[in-house]
């Protein structure tokens, strides 16, 4: 086992860094670490941050996590997915900024990393950083996206509990409902709950979310028939967990009490449903393909002569080939 490994495990921070740092750049180094925490993972509890810019996710998260360590002793990781500098190339660390209460936490370890262009407002690497965080035995890791619009639906694919952050007066009620960005959320937040509008964006996410589910706009709640979303508490149905609303103010705080209950009775959902399993397993899978993508790529391009994918790429230019046929004659092998 890598020395740095044994280290991680045994709680060095020190170490810690220096694994993300060789993991976020794809070293050898890294991917034998990945190989060697791999069988301490599959603990923590994901959580994934996500909505348009400037509706206050880092401000939200940084709240989140000082309630949950003043009535917890879990530990607690975020990576923080920041736009790419255009000088270089790292991270913009524009979410650090916004969690400085956190830094002098020893159960808090913050991490953040360049998107570096990616769509879907996660970097390439992301997953696997979540990875060494739960093996380092962080109980809860809190994954912040880029804010990347209507492209902003990765996040769904490796969080257990997503949360979609819209805010008042920015037209994120309609975004929303164009991108389709309520289908992933698990708890949409509204947050900046003191701004004029408040009352026309939760009525309006509502309406959507009820005709997301037009058999349960109505349960019977101590023998009467109430209107489903007018609790605010998170209902089960027969086809599983419903997307609740949280109302929040990350400037002093309110609402996130509320807010951590409903991520705690969401996890205790996925364990009794069994939904955890089936979307580790997806997560999993899907990380499986993209190896495959990458490897498979990087092996064809390997063993093909550069002359002769230009040559192909040449007649694809002009018109004298379609890129299907092109990708058909180079995997056959066949002369351009």
């Amino acid at each position: 086992m890598p020395t740095l490994v044994k280290a991680l495990l045994n709680g060095d921070r020190l170490a810690l860094s220096r694994l993300l740092s060789q993991v976020e750049n794809d070293t050898k180094e890294g991917r034998k670490a990945l190989e060697a925490l791999f069988v301490h993972t599959g603990r923590a509890h994901l959580i994934g941050v996500t909505g348009a810019p400037g509706v206050g996710k880092s401000s939200l998260v940084n709240q989140l996590v000082q309630h949950l360590r003043k009535n917890s002793e879990k530990k607690i990781a975020i990576i923080a997915v920041d736009p790419t500098s255009p000088f270089s190339g790292g991270a913009v660390l524009g979410d650090r900024v916004r969690m400085r209460d956190l830094s002098g936490d020893e159960g808090v370890f913050i991490r953040s990393m360049a998107s570096r262009g990616n769509l879907g407002g996660l970097a390439y690497g992301t997953a696997a950083l979540t990875q060494v965080f739960d093996a380092a035995g962080f109980d809860m890791i809190f994954i912040e996206t880029v804010g990347a619009g209507q492209a902003e639906v990765d996040i769904a694919r490796l969080a257990h509990t997503t949360i979609v952050v819209e805010a008042p007066g920015m037209g994120d009620d309609i975004q929303a409902i164009k991108a389709g960005i309520l289908e992933i959320a698990d708890i949409l937040v509204i947050n900046k709950a003191d701004r004029p509008g408040i009352e026309h964006t939760e009525k309006a996410l509502r309406g959507m979310l009820e005709l997301a589910h037009p058999i349960s706009k109505q349960f019977l709640h101590h023998g009467r028939t109430e209107k489903l979303r007018m609790s605010n508490k998170p209902i089960i149905s027969e086809d599983g967990w419903i997307t609740c609303i949280q109302k929040t103010n990350s400037k002093d705080g309110s609402g996130v009490p509320e807010l951590t209950e409903k991520i705690r009775e969401h996890s205790i959902y996925l364990n009794k449903s069994g939904d955890r399993l089936t979307r580790d397993r997806n997560r999993l899978e899907t990380e499986i393909d993209i190896m495959i993508q990458n490897t498979l790529n990087k092996e064809f391009r390997a063993k093909l002569p550069e002359e002769k994918f230009e040559q192909v790429l040449e007649k694809v230019i002009g018109r004298k080939l379609s890129p299907w046929e092109a990708v058909r004659q180079l995997i056959n092998g066949r002369n351009p």
